[in-house]
């Protein structure tokens, strides 16, 4: 009688800790509430990891390190396998329900995000058929710095928490998703907008984001303003505005801050509130790099 088949373990990052039972050291960042996606960050001495699946796409990138010189190794993807050399900033892509293992010959510093299969479907069903988006598998072999730019965009979103986060990170989620769809899936959507946002929808987006910066504003709650999905919606709004949403409202966030330092008697910490930052440190952090002077610097030359 022959022995059972060892079983393939199962990683799924919508559970807490889901990785740990693999790896030698649980992850020292971890992002929680965070729609659709889900980024962990490690640092892991020498180590084989077992193979696995992912209930989810995941996404390695590496972190750059001053004390590793070389942090090559072997990675398994539905099995092939490859030798890689993993510089900084290289990226491996391992789909949902492929196979996987790899290792690594000295000490590393990694970062996963993981993006739920139906993040890609909602984004690409207006250009393909949802049930024809296929991941292709990537070894750690090449770089892509756009997706190396919003792995540490996330990245610093989770150790520095400020307004807008949830808007950022939908903004983010979403041109991850497009620029998979365009350069590593099986079919390549084709863009059906051109044209942008109307000009009365764009009235209408941009009372409502005035009339209600003090609140949290999400990407979500904009777009169906614009009576159009979320996904659709960052791409037009930066097409007709020339910014993000999340930029725009830092803007006018700004705007109101300056309009009330000078024609109210409000304290800089109200008036902080009003514009819809989370407190006086964060204004005086947006208006010092966005117009070089502190909020009380900007009163006194009033």
């Amino acid at each position: 009688m022959k022995p059972p088949a060892p079983t393939c373990s199962i990683i799924d990052y919508r559970q807490i800790n889901a990785a740990n039972a693999l790896l030698p050291q649980p992850s020292v960042l971890a992002s929680s509430g965070w729609s659709d996606i889900h980024l962990e960050v490690y640092q892991q001495p020498k180590f084989e990891i077992a193979e696995h699946q992912h209930t989810m796409h995941v996404i390695a990138c590496g972190l750059s390190s001053s004390y590793i010189e070389d942090s090559s190794g072997e990675r398994w993807l539905d099995g092939k396998l490859s030798k890689e050399t993993r510089n900084t900033g290289d990226i491996a892509i391992i789909p949902a329900n492929v196979s996987h293992r790899c290792n690594w010959n000295t000490s590393v510093q990694f970062m996963v995000l993981a993006l739920e299969p139906i993040l890609l479907k909602n984004i690409g069903q207006d250009w393909v058929n949802p049930d024809g988006i296929e991941l292709i598998p990537q070894f750690m072999s090449k770089p892509d710095a756009l997706i190396q730019s919003i792995f540490l965009t996330l990245k610093d979103e989770l150790e520095s928490y400020r307004i807008g986060g949830q808007l950022l990170v939908d903004s983010l989620k979403t041109v991850l998703a497009i620029h998979l769809l365009r350069n590593y899936c099986a079919t390549s959507p084709k863009s059906s907008y051109s044209d942008g946002l109307s000009s009365a929808k764009l009235v209408l987006i941009t009372d409502y984001i005035n009339e209600h910066l003090h609140q949290n504003l999400t990407l979500t709650e904009i777009a169906a303003i614009a009576q159009i999905s979320p996904y659709h919606f960052l791409r037009l709004f930066k097409q007709s505005m020339g910014v993000t949403p999340h930029q725009y409202i830092l803007q006018r966030r700004i705007d109101k801050a300056k309009y009330l330092l000078r024609h109210s008697k409000l304290s800089i910490v109200n008036i902080a509130l009003c514009a819809g930052f989370c407190d006086q440190s964060h204004m005086t952090r947006c208006f010092k790099r966005m117009l070089g002077v502190t909020p009380k610097q900007f009163l006194q030359g009033c």
